[in-house]
């Protein structure tokens, strides 16, 4: 008895709903059923609604390897980059994960060093063998205009980040980094300091050099003068935020403001200067670039620009699962603007 019992619970577990109780209930075939989970346009609304009805009252799950295999993609959003910020990573990932929260789609990330010869062969093994539904790429091979092409030639979904328009708004979310790094220059200016280093990013990042255009326009359009050697190369890291202050500050005369491309390297100014017996903001104002959590805990506290790279990698992420047919990802924004975050590390120069 106990066995029959054991039998009847195992065929009941067993006796999951099918695609083929879908089409039989719902009163279509099999391959309308399919349509409506793979979210074909080729649909009316009073079809859909009626299948998707008897989904939810059956409670059926799609096999997510039979979708995979009926779309030859599997449900899989990549991300690839080559970014020597960490911090940076981890926000876009935050992005892309609350965009695929409560859908089938999962993400994988995959680093690739842009100075290789091989990158792009590289690139093409991983999304020929991946079958990725759709990829994300980051700065600064986002503006490597043969990547993108590559992708499409594979006929992989892709979207770039950038910090200026890269590409059209179906495949690019940008942020205004040159405007908003005038605008905190100048925000400096308007607090009396003439003497203003710069410590911009790494060569080959658009980043960097929207960031620093934004920067000369400000000084210039301010009047300002300032020697070449007022301008020093980071990394996006600490440690070069470290090196560059102290370059800057070794200078006769020294900057009494820096603006750092990223709060990594700002905190790194902090740093410096704290070690010379410097004090911020009353020796040395400091502005960094993002509104990570690194600007708010530092002391002080650091001005800086928000950069919202989370809304961006969400927006990109939701522009890719969408469906071309029906246009679900053309509704999320392409640029998304930065803003000056105020806080306690500028103040007037003294004297």
């Amino acid at each position: 008895m106990a066995e029959q019992d054991r039998s009847s619970s195992s065929a009941k577990r067993a006796a999951k709903p099918t695609i083929n109780d879908v089409a039989r209930l719902a009163g279509v075939s099999k391959k309308t059923v399919s349509r409506v989970i793979n979210r074909s346009a080729l649909l009316n609304s009073e079809t859909r609604e009626r299948v998707e009805r008897v989904i939810d009252e059956l409670g059926y799950v799609p096999n997510p390897q039979a979708r995979a295999l009926a779309l030859r993609r599997n449900f899989l959003i990549g991300l690839i980059h080559d970014n020597p910020n960490a911090q940076t990573v981890l926000n876009v990932q935050q992005g892309i994960l609350e965009a695929l929260q409560g859908t089938e789609f999962e993400l994988v990330v995959r680093p690739v060093d842009r100075r290789s010869p091989l990158m792009l062969e590289d690139v093409r093994a991983f999304l020929s063998r991946q079958r990725l539904f759709g990829v994300m790429l980051l700065p600064p091979i986002s503006e490597n205009d043969v990547l993108a092409a590559l992708c499409d030639e594979l006929g992989c979904r892709y979207v770039r980040m950038g910090s200026a328009e890269l590409d059209d708004p179906d495949h690019l979310v940008a942020s205004n980094d040159r405007e908003a790094v005038r605008e905190a220059t100048t925000y400096l200016v308007d607090q009396g300091h003439r003497l203003i280093g710069l410590i911009e990013g790494p060569r080959g990042f658009r980043s960097a050099s929207e960031r620093r255009a934004g920067f000369e326009q400000a000084i210039e359009a301010a009047g300002i003068e300032l020697p070449r050697n007022f301008i020093a190369e980071g990394n996006y890291t600490f440690e070069s935020g470290i090196q560059a202050a102290n370059r800057l500050l070794d200078l006769a005369p020294a900057p009494t403001a820096i603006f750092a491309s990223n709060d990594e390297m700002a905190a790194g100014v902090v740093h410096a200067a704290n070690q010379r017996g410097l004090s911020v903001p009353e020796n040395l104002s400091v502005i960094g670039f993002d509104d990570t959590a690194i600007a708010a805990h530092i002391w002080p506290p650091l001005t800086t620009v928000r950069w919202p790279i989370i809304p961006m990698a969400r927006s990109a992420a939701l522009k890719l699962v969408g469906n071309p047919a029906e246009r679900k990802g053309a509704s999320e924004p392409s640029l998304f603007l930065s803003s000056l975050v105020r806080r306690a590390s500028v103040a007037p120069p003294r004297g």
